[in-house]
Order: C-alpha cells, then sequence, then structure tokens
C-alpha cells in the first residue's frame, strides 16, 4: 500500500510539475492554469494533495503494526526502516 501511494505521488508529481512554474510571481496563477486548462489538472492536483495525507496514514499505520508485532527485535530491519522513515520526513 505504501508503495502505490510512493508510485501515485511521484507519477502525480511529475505531470503537475510540467505545468507548475516556481517564480513568486508566476506561481500561483501556474496552479490556477492547472486546475483551469489543462485536462484533469483539478483532478491531478487533488490526488496528489490527498496522496500525500494518505502516504503518511499508511506509514504511521506501517510502523504501529511493526511496534505492535515485536518486529523491532530484528535490528537490522528495524534500523533500515528508521533511516527510510527519516528520510521520508525530510
Amino acid at each position: 500500500l505504501l508503495g502505490l501511494c510512493l508510485i501515485t505521488q511521484i507519477v502525480t508529481g511529475l505531470f503537475l510539475a510540467m505545468h507548475f512554474t516556481s517564480d513568486i510571481s508566476l506561481a500561483f496563477s501556474s496552479v490556477a492554469h492547472i486546475c483551469r486548462d489543462v485536462n484533469y489538472g483539478w483532478f491531478l492536483r487533488n490526488i496528489h494533495a490527498n496522496g500525500a495525507s494518505l502516504f503518511f496514514i499508511c506509514l504511521y499505520l506501517h510502523i504501529a503494526r511493526g511496534l505492535y508485532y515485536g518486529s523491532y527485535l530484528y535490528k537490522e530491519t528495524w534500523n533500515v526502516g528508521v533511516v527510510l522513515f527519516l528520510l521520508v520526513m525530510m
């Protein structure tokens, strides 16, 4: 589930980045352009925004499951998970 969320975020982010301008005077108008003029741009933007929340919900559920089942006893696996979690939080 986390992989699906991550792939969705990457794909929608790439499509949105094709139309986004990061200049401070054009950023808002480029978002408006995406929502109004790009085919299904409003849909991609909403999927991307809500997908970020879904990704973190799934991530925290995954951590909770690991704590419940005692996965922290496997040091190497747990340490890799902690490193990946810290990378995601950056």
